[in-house]
């Protein structure tokens, strides 16, 4: 299958396949533990149910959101991926530009490959920053520090890694630091020689650019990868930290992985203006439930005090619209937008953000919208709901 036949989120997994040894699309595809929570992340959208709305004017359909004062053409953007490059080297730009001219946000991770200093001079007007808690917290204000100054909209702080979770295709494939070059995995690189070329005439492991600052000058790749293993994850940081956070950041800040209504009560005691409700895509805690599970309470919890985000399995447009219906502003795409840069480079990132955008508007014109506004319960049926009698 070529790029340009690709008609769904499958076949980009699909084509990301082919060209990825195992080693490196497991780690994109995987999740943790028995990988339950991956399984969970989609079946949990078949609880709801879409209702179209018929005989509407939708000729003319705007599928525009405003986050945080900024209008975008889409209620979607890219999540936040570390070590693109390892996949294709440039990834995290690509992916910049892709978001960018399909104007959608885009959310470049701290652990990236390429900087945010990079990412601002292709990307300034949808490209937003995310950064972890680490065990000296003079580099989490620092990296606050350095996205003010290049002018980044939008801040998120990730909350969900206090510890790795066990991700046993990593353990079972090698994938760990240090990376050795055991017989299965220069199997699998010589399984897909135009990866493993790149990947060799590149120099190998790339360079974690946002954390280059804090190394010693002129420490190599590893080194640097190291310096980031030590940091993350800081299962000893408190709320404290977001306050901190919020303290140096004066623009909006957003906390990634909130999944319990008290925890987002509480980011919006401490001064964040929005959540992102994510069970890390399933790559944290296996028994967590789907983020879509736990949309509503969080909605209810935070009663349009602040703006609500979710990711963690979107793979079609309705997703989208139910998540929207459940009470989010916008969704989040991670895994499918990785593989379609792996696949096929900026290119590939277009296709991905090109079918989720269609489907959308697909959606729209079934459903009666002539506008996002019109997402909410009225176009949502609650198969749970349903069957325990509850109005």
């Amino acid at each position: 299958m070529q790029l340009e036949h690709a008609i769904n989120f499958d076949d980009i997994r699909t084509l990301a396949r082919k060209r990825l040894p195992r080693i490196a699309f497991d780690f994109i595809d995987g999740g943790v533990d028995g990988e339950a929570g991956l399984a969970r992340n989609r079946v949990a959208f078949d609880r709801y149910k879409l209702l179209p709305r018929y005989l509407v004017d939708v000729e003319n359909r705007r599928q525009t959101v405003n986050l945080f004062g900024h209008d975008y053409a889409s209620p979607f953007g890219i999540s936040p991926m570390g070590i693109a490059g390892f996949f294709r080297p440039g990834a995290d730009l690509m992916l910049a530009r892709a978001a960018a001219r399909f104007d959608i946000p885009y959310i470049m991770s701290s652990a990236s490959c390429d900087s945010i200093e990079a990412a601002m001079a292709l990307a300034p007007k949808t490209t937003w920053f995310q950064i972890y808690g680490t065990r000296d917290p003079h580099i989490t204000l620092d990296l606050v520090r350095r996205a003010k100054a290049l002018g980044v909209r939008v801040l998120l702080m990730t909350i969900d890694t206090p510890v790795m979770g066990k991700r046993e295709r990593n353990v079972r494939n090698g994938f760990r630091r240090p990376m050795k070059m055991t017989p299965s995995v220069i199997l699998q690189g010589l399984s897909r020689p135009g990866w493993t070329w790149r990947y060799l005439t590149q120099g190998g492991i790339p360079m974690m650019e946002n954390w280059r600052p804090y190394a010693v000058e002129g420490a190599s790749a590893n080194a640097i990868a190291d310096l980031y293993g030590e940091q993350t994850p800081a299962p000893a940081q408190t709320w404290s930290i977001l306050e901190q956070v919020r303290k140096a950041w004066d623009g909006p800040l957003v906390v990634k992985g909130v999944m319990h209504p008290a925890d987002a009560l509480k980011c919006l005691e401490l001064g964040a203006n929005g959540v992102m409700v994510s069970n890390h895509g399933g790559r944290q805690l296996d028994s967590a439930p789907g983020s879509i599970d736990m949309l509503p309470a969080i909605a209810d919890a935070v009663g349009g005090r602040m703006e609500i985000l979710v990711d963690s399995g979107f793979r079609r447009g309705s997703d989208v619209a139910k998540a929207l219906c459940l009470g989010a502003k916008a969704a989040f795409l991670g895994r499918p937008a990785m593989f379609g840069v792996a696949a096929a480079g900026e290119t590939g990132a277009c296709k991905v953000i090109d079918i989720m955008r269609q489907e959308i508007g697909l959606l729209m014109g079934q459903l009666g919208w002539i506008n996002l506004d019109r997402a909410g319960p009225d176009s949502l049926l609650d198969l749970l709901d349903l069957r325990m009698g509850r109005n």
